[in-house]
């Protein structure tokens, strides 16, 4: 009874997830994201090219995920309008794009309160060590306060995602 339990569980929780890169859901090779939006409730990341919306991914948020980001170390995640400030290519989690969290606003609330707004906010994959996970990372909130995205996800909206993109990150 107990492995067929486990085989339950193992087969929903593989077939309940989309499969990542499949060739009909790829961006067009000349498609450009100038617009990331986040909506945090529903755990979904929507990048645009202009006012059209090109694709939604599934996310992982911090781990303390309710609320706007106040100051480092909360496991929150910004929310506000940012931009993309930097890419790495070489990420400890395979890649990312750099948020340019603490802007000014965040960085005066915290300071009004005596602590650092933090920073290091990043949209990133999920590195050597998680990336077989896949999609069944979303299972829980776990970063830092990051937004993240399966390894496959980051490599495809990193190709397509100039530094300035405007990103819009909503409760």
């Amino acid at each position: 009874m107990m492995k067929q339990t486990i085989f339950l569980f193992l087969w929903i929780a593989i077939f309940s997830f989309p499969v990542a890169g499949r060739a009909a859901d790829k961006l067009a090779p000349d498609a450009t994201i100038d617009r990331i939006v986040i909506m945090k409730a529903k755990r979904e990341m929507t990048v645009y090219q202009k006012d059209s919306p090109l694709k939604t991914y599934k996310i992982a948020l911090g781990f303390a995920p309710v609320g706007a980001k106040q100051f480092q170390g909360d496991g929150k995640t910004p929310e506000g309008t940012y931009r993309v400030n930097d890419k790495n290519p070489k990420s400890k989690y395979h890649k990312n794009l750099g948020v340019s969290y603490p802007n000014d606003k965040d960085r005066a609330f915290a300071a009004q309160h005596g602590k650092s707004a933090g920073g290091d906010i990043k949209i990133h994959g999920l590195g050597k060590t998680f990336g077989a996970l896949g999609s069944m990372h979303t299972l829980s909130d776990w970063t830092l306060g990051c937004i993240a995205v399966t390894n496959e996800e980051i490599d495809e909206i990193y190709a397509h995602t100039k530094v300035g993109a405007t990103i819009e990150i909503n409760p």
